[in-house]
């Protein structure tokens, strides 16, 4: 073998029986390879108890690649993340244990503003870092055992180990030290989502032995046995480069969970309100070995909420008696005609806020048949009225639920019965602000008695009732280019509508806003950031506008393809737009909260909508949106709500 390499020599040491030549012909030490070894009889004896320190690396990268480098699996499991704990966009969370970053990456890319990640790995975090920093996206990673990271106590809303990365210490204790951890970083009913496998299953179906090429240079060799106390499944990996030889000789090991051993645990713990929510199963690039990846549980669990200090100063009123729409009876405005799928999960999502607000106790009244007597029986301290589908789920009697409140002389959240039936009409509501300067669209009331109709000389027009809720009768069909299409539309809505007065308006083809208040007059306005509506992704062709489909039909392109983001407005604008909402808030005799939706012409003159007192409460809605933009979460919204109210009642009970 001929080849040259050099000597240091001056530090190297020569015998003076040495000669120069001697030195020159000393052959280079050979490559040290891995030590592997052989046949193992039994893996246990050679597992080391802290494998997990040296085992993430670009090698479990390259072996591993086919799941864990894998971008539907990760669009997968986030999306089961983010159903499972109800995640809000201003959330904190912890993705614990999370290698190279991917769900925090994901969580960043779909807009979530507080996310960190940590792990043991250097070599992980290192990688997760610079590929946040290579998509511009605002994470923070640290490297760190799970039994004892630093991080701030009590400030996660959310604590994630996804991707079966629990269970990895000799002894069981530890496992107990990470849940303690987390349950430290973790708000008062702060949520642990855990990614696990189902050790149950995974005792009858583990594969003991395989092979597979990873690449075209690289085979991996995998054993695997159950240990003695069948807690644990052990596995060998060797890795093999088809020119080098074997390149990894390593042992790992996860301990074995049943879904009743994991609950016991996590109540050892402290944790609470245990529920199992989905399977998943990876998928792999490679379709062959998927191991402890194959079938897991995704399981979420509450910390106690009475290790922190209640959320809010000290309320006028505590105990508060919530008001809903029935979902025993009919509603014509909702998909169907009843309350469904995405309704019960908005009332869960709800529940799940305002038990965050510890200040407070709450009961919900949604039976309409005996809320009357309900209400007398147990007098309300307070009533939150989240009531906006009106009285026996009818709009036009949604001034009905203030109205008997009234009557009861009980303190409530919201409008008055005089606003809510002013705001009903829109007719009304753009005469006002018509005589308040604020820019309002061309328009022609027609009353259902009417035989002829003044066409307004701008086309397209919108057509809509003069009354009603949540875009009833607004619909891709309102939007009309010519005088036909607008007659034969009016004809249609006269049919649908029987004795309701239409309006016929300048349809606005700019940009569309929402403003969002929160307060009362001389106790104090928050504005919300504006919203902007984003129609681009919509289909072309399709009027774009926010009807029926955009609210109540999750199949339609309306449902799923508009968007809504911050908008990016100047200040003027800005200053002018909450100009024009804090006086409509106030000349229409709007309380507590009230949004305002506005629209550009063809010119960019923005006009009025309509106003919306007691608007949509809901979690994926408007207000919502706006709050969030605020670095507001669902809770810190409805207790903004609350508090406003409640002020504005107090106030009210004060001696003049």
């Amino acid at each position: 073998m001929t080849g040259s390499f050099d000597v240091d020599v001056s530090r190297t040491s020569i015998p003076s029986n040495k000669t120069d030549s001697a030195v020159r012909a000393r052959p280079p030490r050979p490559p040290v390879l891995p030590r592997t070894l052989g046949p193992v009889p039994d893996l246990k004896r050679h597992l080391p108890a802290d494998w997990w320190r040296t085992l993430f690396n670009s090698i479990y990268l390259k072996t591993d690649g086919d799941v864990v480098e894998n971008d539907a699996n990760t669009v997968h499991e986030v999306d089961a993340l983010v159903h499972a704990v109800g995640l809000e966009i201003n959330d904190r969370v912890l993705d614990l244990c999370c290698g190279q970053g991917r769900h925090c990456l994901e969580l960043a890319k779909r807009g979530f503003r507080n996310v960190v990640g940590v792990d043991r790995s250097r070599y992980l975090i290192r990688l997760a870092r610079r590929r946040a920093k290579q998509k511009s996206l605002p994470i923070s990673f640290h490297e760190g055992d799970a039994r004892k990271f630093r991080l701030k106590e009590n400030d996660f809303h959310c604590v994630a180990l996804m991707g079966n990365s629990f269970g990895y210490f000799d002894r069981e204790e530890d496992d107990l030290t990470v849940l303690s951890a987390v349950k430290r970083a973790l708000t008062p009913g702060g949520v642990l989502a855990l990614d696990i496998v189902n050790g149950d299953w995974m005792r009858q179906n583990f594969v003991p032995r395989n092979w597979e090429w990873i690449d075209q240079d690289h085979l991996v060799c995998r054993e695997r046995s159950i240990s003695s106390d069948k807690q644990r499944l052990i596995s060998r990996e060797v890795v093999v480069h088809a020119e080098r030889g074997v390149i990894v000789d390593q042992f790992y090991a996860e301990r074995l969970y049943s879904r009743d051993g994991i609950v016991h645990l996590l109540e050892q713990a402290g944790f609470t309100d245990f529920r199992e929510h989905t399977t998943l199963q990876a998928e792999s690039d490679r379709n062959y070995d998927l191991g402890m990846m194959a079938h897991r549980m995704l399981l979420t669990a509450k910390s106690p909420k009475m290790h922190s200090k209640p959320r809010g100063s000290k309320p006028a009123f505590t105990e508060v008696t919530v008001l809903l729409g029935d979902p025993r009876l009919p509603d014509t405005c909702k998909r169907d005609g009843q309350f469904n799928t995405e309704d019960f999960e908005t009332i869960k999502r709800l529940k799940d806020a305002v038990g965050e607000l510890t200040n407070y106790s709450f009961r919900y009244l949604d039976n309409h048949a005996s809320l009357w007597p309900d209400l007398r029986g147990s007098r309300p301290g307070f009533v939150l009225n989240l009531c906006d589908e009106g009285l026996d789920n009818d709009a036009f009697k949604e001034l009905h639920v203030p109205a008997m409140l009234e009557t009861m002389s009980v303190p409530y959240s919201g409008a008055g019965p005089a606003c809510l039936g002013l705001c009903y009409n829109k007719s009304q509501v753009r005469s006002i602000a018509e005589g308040m300067d604020v820019p309002v669209p061309l328009e022609s009331y027609v009353d259902p008695d009417d035989q002829s109709a003044t066409i307004p000389s701008i086309l397209p027009a919108l057509l809509k009732p003069v009354y009603g809720d949540s875009s009833v009768g607004i619909t891709a069909a309102s939007v009309v280019d010519s005088p036909a299409e607008l007659l034969s539309r009016f004809e249609a809505m006269r049919n649908e509508f029987p004795g309701l007065p239409l309006l016929i308006q300048e349809y606005l083809t700019g940009k569309e806003y929402s403003v969002g208040v929160i307060g009362n007059p001389g106790l104090g306005y928050q504005f919300l950031p504006i919203l902007e509506v984003d129609y681009s992704g919509l289909d072309e062709g399709l009027p774009k506008i926010l009807g029926y489909e955009s609210k109540w039909l999750p199949d339609s392109p309306y449902w799923t393809q508009i968007k809504y983001h911050e908008a990016d407005l100047d200040d003027d604008t800005t200053r002018r737009l909450y100009d024009d909402s804090s006086l409509l808030f106030e000349r229409l005799g709007c309380r507590d909260y009230a949004r305002f939706d506005y629209r550009a012409d063809a010119n960019g003159t923005i006009k009025l909508l309509e106003a919306n007192p007691n608007p949509g409460w809901c979690w994926d809605g408007k207000f919502n949106y706006m709050a969030g933009y605020a670095g507001m979460r669902y809770a810190d919204l409805l207790l903004a709500i609350l508090e406003a109210a409640q002020a504005r009642c107090s106030n009210q009970l004060k001696p003049i």
